[in-house]
Formats: structure tokens, sequence, C-alpha cells
């Protein structure tokens, strides 16, 4: 069936509620209104208050309740509002969900969805649109999941709900609604730290995080028209990390483009750059360029805010800059 990228993450959501009734959602404005973007909308009148939570503004005790509830038995979907605000969880998060299960001697889980998104793209402001998530890929003992397409959001978000760690889900709402594609009605998961080649090509390796997944394969498809082959990954989860996948492309194109919209100091464009040429400096025919946002923050004004994002056109120009 065809779906928008909301429509698969509520269809997640709404399944694994239908199959597990220890699943519950909680979050601001999540029940009544829906989500602020409509993305839980109809889940309250489906499965009842007990289920589908408004919560106080409060991110800490969102995460504290997530982590408790999980160990308890539940299946908690936490939801902050925005990416922007999650490192008000971080302590709950980092200090207490991911640890749990080492300082208990494995007598205890807290395996919690945080769900989150980013506004880049969507004229909200610097405190607003903002993308770390090399904050998270650095916490031992959870897993973190970028999701950019409707099929591997659906997915990504069941594996994550079936998961023994705490999983946080970062979502692009840049692409909630722009386009479609075809999700499959059976149950199926997308195993986490197995990225997908999402386009084939030969002649150089573009790595697209979240929200630049659609526009590399948009840039590739004009770059084919130029003669250049570009072979499109989506790393999918950046904890657990695939390098092999995109170290084995690599070992084929010898370019390496990475595209991401967190800013390049300690970034996970980064890392997977330092992972490939640990594992692939003999194949590089040029060195790795990566792609990020000025060192500036998010702009308010929507035009200044295009001259930020990264874009189609500018992937175009780096992958081309690459095959000089």
């Amino acid at each position: 069936m065809e779906m928008n990228l909301a429509e698969a993450i509520r269809e997640a959501l709404e399944e694994e509620m239908a199959k597990n009734e220890r699943v519950i959602i909680i979050g601001e404005d999540v029940a009544a209104a829906g989500g602020i973007m409509g993305v839980t909308k109809g889940l309250l009148e489906k499965f009842g208050p007990e289920r589908v939570i408004d919560s106080p503004i409060s991110e800490i005790a969102l995460a504290g309740f997530g982590t408790g509830a999980a160990m308890m038995g539940l299946r908690p979907v936490v939801e902050i509002m925005y990416m922007d605000f999650t490192p008000l969880a971080l302590e709950q998060l980092m200090n207490q969900a991911a640890q749990v299960k080492f300082i208990s001697a494995g007598k205890l889980t807290a395996p919690f969805v945080l769900r989150t998104q980013y506004s880049l793209g969507r004229h909200n402001g610097p405190q607003h649109s903002q993308f770390f998530p090399s904050f998270f890929a650095n916490i031992v003992g959870i897993n973190v999941a970028l999701p950019s397409r409707p099929k591997s959001a659906k997915g990504l978000l069941k594996q994550g709900l079936r998961s023994d760690r705490p999983t946080v889900f970062i979502e692009p709402s840049y692409h909630y609604f722009d386009y479609t594609e075809d999700v499959p009605q059976d149950d199926y998961v997308v195993p986490f730290g197995r990225a997908e080649v999402v386009r084939r090509g030969k002649d150089l390796t573009i790595v697209a995080l979240s929200r630049l997944v659609p526009e590399a394969l948009a840039a590739a498809e004009e770059l084919e028209k130029k003669g250049i082959s570009a072979e499109v990954i989506d790393p999918l989860t950046v904890r657990p990390l695939d390098v092999k996948t995109i170290a084995d492309s690599v070992s084929k194109t010898g370019r390496l483009l990475i595209a991401s919209d967190e800013h390049s100091q300690a970034s996970v464009a980064s890392e997977i750059a330092a992972d490939v040429y640990e594992l692939d400096l003999a194949f590089l025919k040029k060195p790795i360029r990566r792609l990020h946002p000025p060192e500036v923050h998010v702009p308010t004004s929507p035009a200044l805010e295009e001259e930020y994002m990264i874009d189609q056109e500018s992937l175009i120009r780096a992958a081309e800059e690459l095959m000089r």
C-alpha cells in the first residue's frame, strides 16, 4: 500500500499496539491532539487513554517514565516533540536505561523507544531544527535508528519495539508528507546494524543520513544523465553502525561522499570516514568528502534556511568534484 512516512510510522505503532497490549505511548500532545504533526492521530480512540497518554512538558520525566515502565515489563513509546529537547532526557537515557542491564548483572532491562523528530526545512528556527545523532551514537547499550523512507521506517520501529535495548528513533519531519512508497502490509522488521544499498552504482559511493537519502537518490538520477554512476547507501542505524556494507561499496567505487545534516566536528559522518580509511585506504582514489551544513545556527528565515540546507544540487556538485 502506498504510504507517506508519517502514515508508515503510525501503522507500525498501531500494529504493535494491537499485537502486544504492553505497548503504550506517552508524550506531549500525543493523545487528544494526535501529535503535533498528526503521526499518532486516531490511536487514542482505538486504544484508549490508559495506553495513549498525554504528558506534562518534562523531557527528563518522560525518559524516566519510559525507563521505569520498561523495567517493570511494559513496552513504552516515549515521544519527545523536537530533537532539540532530547538532551534534557539524557540523564535517564544514558545513566539509567542504557546501563541498567549492565549494573543489574542482566536481571533488568529497559526496552523502550524514544521517538523524536528534527524539523530542519520546516522554518521552525534554530531551537527546533537541529540534528545531532552523534550525541546518542556514543552511548553504549542503546540503539539509534535514522528512518528516512516509509518502508524502512515501519520495519525499524517494529524492530525497536521488539529489541531488549532502549532505542532512539529520530525522524526527519521534512519528509513526513512529501512523497509515498509501497509499504508491505505483512508483519516485518528491518534489522538494526545492517545498512541498505538503495541504489547500485560503480563510480562513487554516496552515504546519506536521514533526510538526505531521498535527496541523494534524486541526485544520483541526475548524475546518471551525466555519465556518473552513483551507489547510494542508507545506514538505517548509527548504533549499531554497519561499516562493512559501506566499505565493500567503496572498495568497488574508490570514492566516498558522506552527506549529513549534522555539523562536521565529531559527527557520525566523521566516524564513517575514519572507519572507511582504516578498512579501505588502499582502494580510495580520492580523499573522502563529507558534506555538512555551514558552521552556523539554523536560520529562521525560510530563504536563509534554504541556503543553509544540503540539497540535490549541492550533492551533485560534491559528487562531480570527487569525479574530477
